[in-house]
Order: C-alpha cells, then sequence, then structure tokens
C-alpha cells in the first residue's frame, strides 16, 4: 500500500505547481543564473585572434581540448571569460574528497558536522584558485605558442602583459561561476554546479542534431539510419534512468530498548547501495587520461618524437587499444571513486554504534565484510554499464562519423543532473501541499 506521502507526490499536478509561489521563484531565479552563464560564454578575453583561434580548435578538435570544450558549452573555442569553466572547482572538490582517505586531519574535519564541512569547503575554494591560476597561466603560455593554418599566433601581442591578463580574467570567471552556482543551489532549484556543467552541455545539442540532419541531407546517412538513431537515443536515455535508480537494499534491524516505562525501536529500515556508486567520474578520469598523449602531438604538428606519432595512432577514435585501454580505465576508477566515496568499515561501526545490525550477520568486523562483499558486486555491474554507455558514442563517431556527441559522459551528467533536480522539484511542492494542510487544519482548529 502506498504511503500518505507517496500518495501525495501522485496527486501533483499543475494546478499544485501555479499555487507554489516560492518554487516559481526559485526556478525564475536558476533560469536567470544560466542565462547569466550562457551571456558569459560569448564575452572573450583580450589579446585573441579569433579567427585564427577558430583555425586552431578545428586541428585539435579530437583532443581533451575539444572534450573540455563540450563541458564548458563552446567557451573554451571561442576562449571567453569561461573558458575554464567550473572544472578546477570540481578538481579541487575531488582531490578534498581523495584527500579524506589519506589524511587523517581532513578526515577528522569530514566527522565534525556543519563546521568541518565548511572548513572542508573553505579548502576547496582556496585550491580552486590555485588550479585555476595554474590552468590559465598554461593556457596563456600554450596559446603564445600554437598557430593556426597560416602559421601566424592566436595572441595578438604576446608577452607577460598578455599573461598576467589572461590569468585575471580566466580565474575571475571561474571564482564568478563558483559563487554563481553556489547562489543557485541556495536560493534556486537543483545544485547548481552540476546544473551549469548541464547548461554547457545541453548548449551544443542543437548543433549536434544539425550535423546529423546534415548528414541526411547530403546522403551520408539515410532517413532510416537517423531515426534508428534517434530511437536508439532515447533507449539509451531510458536505460540510463533505470540504472541510475537501481539500488540494492540491504535491510537494517534496529532492538527493543525499554526507556522508562515504554518500549521503543524495534522497527526495521534499509540501507540503500546504489548500482552506480561513483557517478559520472570514471569516464572523465579515463578520457582524460587517454585524450592527453592525442593532443600533445595534435599541438606538435608532427614536430615531436616519433613514438608519440605510433601512439597516437593506437589510441585515435575507435580503434581497438584506445577502447581496450578507456574500459580499463572507467573500470579502475570505478572501484577506486568507489573505494573513497563508501567505506564498509565507517558504516559498520555507525550500525553498531546505534545498536542496528544486519539479520544473520555479526555486528562490526563481519558487517563490514559483508558490506564490502555485496559493494564489490555491484560495482562490477556499475562498471560494466558505465562502459557500455561511454562506449557506444566512441563507436558511432568513428565507424559511423555521426557528429552525436550527446552521449557518454555528457548523457550521464544530463541525465543525472536533471533526475536530481526534478526530485527536488518535487520535495518544494510536497512541502508547499504539507503547508496548505496545516493552514486548512488550524483555520478548522479555530472555527471550533
Amino acid at each position: 500500500m502506498a504511503s500518505a506521502a507517496e500518495q501525495m507526490a501522485g496527486s501533483i499536478n499543475f494546478g499544485a505547481f501555479s499555487k507554489a509561489t516560492e518554487l516559481k521563484k526559485r526556478l525564475w531565479f536558476t533560469l536567470g543564473a544560466l542565462i547569466i552563464y550562457r551571456l558569459g560564454t560569448y564575452i572573450p578575453i583580450p589579446g585573441i585572434d579569433p579567427r585564427i583561434l577558430n583555425d586552431i580548435f578545428q586541428q585539435n578538435a579530437g583532443g581533451i581540448l575539444g572534450m573540455f570544450d563540450v563541458f564548458a558549452g563552446g567557451a573554451l573555442g571561442r576562449m571567453t571569460i569561461f573558458a575554464l569553466n567550473i572544472m578546477p572547482y570540481i578538481s579541487a572538490s575531488i582531490i578534498m574528497q581523495l584527500m579524506t582517505s589519506v589524511s587523517p586531519t581532513i578526515a577528522q574535519l569530514k566527522k565534525e558536522g556543519e563546521a568541518g564541512r565548511k572548513k572542508i569547503n573553505q579548502y576547496t575554494r582556496y585550491g580552486t584558485v590555485l588550479l585555476a591560476a595554474a590552468q590559465a597561466y598554461g593556457m596563456a603560455v600554450g596559446l603564445e605558442s600554437l598557430s593556426g593554418s597560416t602559421a601566424a599566433s592566436a595572441v595578438i601581442d604576446p608577452g607577460m602583459f598578455f599573461r598576467i591578463t589572461t590569468v585575471i580574467t580566466l580565474v575571475g570567471g571561474t571564482i564568478f561561476l563558483m559563487w554563481l552556482g553556489e547562489q543557485i543551489t541556495a536560493r534556486g532549484v537543483g545544485n547548481g554546479i552540476s546544473l551549469i556543467i548541464m547548461a554547457g552541455i545541453v548548449a551544443n545539442l542543437p548543433q549536434a542534431l544539425a550535423s546529423t540532419l546534415e548528414l541526411g541531407r547530403t546522403g551520408a546517412l539515410s532517413t532510416f539510419a537517423i531515426l534508428l538513431l534517434l530511437i536508439m537515443a532515447v533507449g539509451v536515455i531510458t536505460f540510463v534512468v533505470f540504472i541510475e535508480r537501481a539500488q540494492r537494499r540491504i535491510l537494517v534491524q534496529y532492538p527493543k530498548r525499554q526507556v522508562g516505562q515504554r518500549m521503543t525501536g524495534g522497527e526495521s529500515s534499509h540501507l540503500p547501495l546504489k548500482l552506480n556508486t561513483s557517478g559520472v567520474i570514471p569516464p572523465i578520469f579515463a578520457s582524460s587520461l587517454l585524450l592527453m598523449p592525442i593532443t600533445v602531438a595534435n599541438m606538435s604538428a608532427g614536430t615531436g618524437p616519433e613514438w608519440l606519432s605510433t601512439v597516437t595512432a593506437l589510441l585515435g577514435h575507435g580503434q581497438p587499444l584506445y577502447l581496450t585501454f578507456y574500459m580499463l580505465g572507467i573500470a579502475f576508477f570505478a572501484f577506486f571513486y568507489t573505494a573513497v566515496v563508501f567505506n564498509p568499515e565507517d558504516t559498520a561501526d555507525n550500525l553498531k554504534k546505534y545498536g542496528g545490525f544486519i539479520p544473520g550477520i555479526r555486528p562490526g568486523k563481519r558487517t563490514a565484510e559483508y558490506l564490502d562483499y555485496v559493494l564489490t558486486r555491484l560495482t562490477v555491474v556499475g562498471a560494466a554499464y558505465l562502459c557500455l554507455v561511454c562506449l557506444l558514442p566512441e563507436l558511432l563517431l568513428s565507424q559511423f562519423s555521426v557528429p552525436f556527441y550527446f552521449g557518454g559522459t555528457s548523457l550521464l551528467i544530463v541525465v543525472s543532473v536533471t533526475m536530481d533536480t526534478t526530485a527536488q522539484i518535487q520535495s518544494h511542492l510536497l512541502a508547499h501541499q504539507y503547508e496548505g494542510l496545516i493552514k486548512k487544519a488550524k483555520l478548522k482548529g479555530k472555527r471550533r
């Protein structure tokens, strides 16, 4: 039988949405913030020749620059003030999460509750500034050394002044996006950082669809193939939603306790373990490592060592060696990041502290071993799912030359963020309905 909350969630309609004034304000604020972000992706940094820069990015479209340009919504290809996007903040957050399992000091901060979380967020912001400054300086130096097909530099006036202005501009853009994401989280709907990344990815979707339809118009792809591609895209999205919502619920029982003259406890709950605990981190890390030699070889324009050209040829998109290493990298980072995010020993200790136990399993060490066993099996399935979803667009791109980039890591990010935002909107609507019920109850009480 459905619970009261589930019955209320099923009764949510557009009428309830129109009455939720607080939710509408949050949605308008989120939309306005994302519009500001998209406008910023068209403001170029000073001292750049856009025509030569476009020529350079056409040459390096298959490297790591092209991948990060998708996440930046085209801001990197246009070299705008948001060229670094929010990626330095994401990298700093991942580093801090890894440090919690390495540094006892940071691990202790994580256990201190709200005060420790604020301290970790402060360290994350400092790390974001340092990473953004290093990446911005490297980008400025790289722009000075790059040249287009006409052998002209993309920088109009190279020198230390250009490097300083580029670093200040790009770091300022990243800090502004970090602040904007926090404002969306606090005053809008959904996770602001994730929504900024999703907005950049979705902005490239119309161009990818137009390129695919252009292939059909020129005869490179048949109408049946395009329809099959669209049906397959819908099927993959459905599959991703199903897997991302999949959970393994472990029954946890709490014993009865006597408090005064009353018996409390004795209830049971569930410990949910997601099928894909690591999220989208494994594909991002694996693709970054594999695309690095391709980018270096493309930037060297054939002037590098011979072994680098050989490695680049073997690690090309769709090549068996590339697909093999990509799959192994995703599997490795899936297990590694899951081990960082979920600690079976800490979970077993917390259950033991509050008197909870898994039926048939002894509390303490045996519980930790059982959780590790279940989590390992789930991670095997989750890693296989990530490999399948991420290898599909690689095969389409290499074998059929389909420029349908809305797949793999991008698809995982968009689906996950959409599900999270939808869940938050539903929770706001439920809260609004509960407020309405409370007000009606108070009015009835006054009349009586």
